[in-house]
């Protein structure tokens, strides 16, 4: 029964812990290799941690600690390819989305660790501020200063500058509520 429970969650969780694994680690190898090694761990103690209110609070937690361990094992650090190897979609072949991706993995990649594990929680898996601090073990306040100095340098990124001045419009493509 621990087994079929704790596979259920696993599979229907997967994807989208591989995408926050991914903006973290910036390699999808190594995404799936942190996901892999948190459901690892998280397995040894399922029989607990499917009884807290959040199981996945704890989850994410465990993702963003195992990819800092990760990170401060590695001594060489792998360079990232500016152009991902997507396939093309589009009237310009996907050109643009694959340059506004790469270029937003690039800054991201250059964040400090605390920080980007803060930015991709709070903006791109929409969590709270109290649940990105639940998840870091640290304050609401803390995430805010974080999420303000990570926001901050990627406005200033110099790969993501040409993608700020067209009219305010977002890497997304959208206006921004601008109208």
């Amino acid at each position: 029964m621990r087994e079929a429970d704790f596979e259920a969650f696993a599979a229907t969780r997967w994807r989208r812990l591989v995408r926050t694994a991914y903006l973290l680690t910036g390699d999808h190898h190594e995404a799936e290799d942190v996901v892999q090694a948190t459901f690892a761990k998280v397995f040894r103690n399922w029989s607990r941690i499917s009884r807290l209110d959040e199981p996945d609070a704890y989850v994410h937690r465990a993702l963003v600690n195992n990819n800092l361990s990760r990170h401060r094992r590695r001594r060489v650090r792998q360079l990232l390819v500016p152009v991902l190897p997507d396939r093309a979609h589009g009237a310009d072949g996907g050109q643009r989305e694959v340059e506004e991706r790469s270029a937003l993995l690039q800054a991201l990649a250059e964040l400090p660790q605390r920080q980007r594990a803060v930015v991709v929680l709070r903006y791109w898996e929409d969590m709270s501020e109290r649940q990105v601090a639940d998840v870091l073990g640290c304050s609401p306040g803390n995430v805010k200063s974080q999420a303000s100095r990570g926001l901050a340098k990627l406005r200033g990124h110099p790969a993501l500058a040409l993608y700020g001045t067209d009219g305010g419009s977002t890497i997304d493509g959208t206006d921004g509520g601008n109208g």
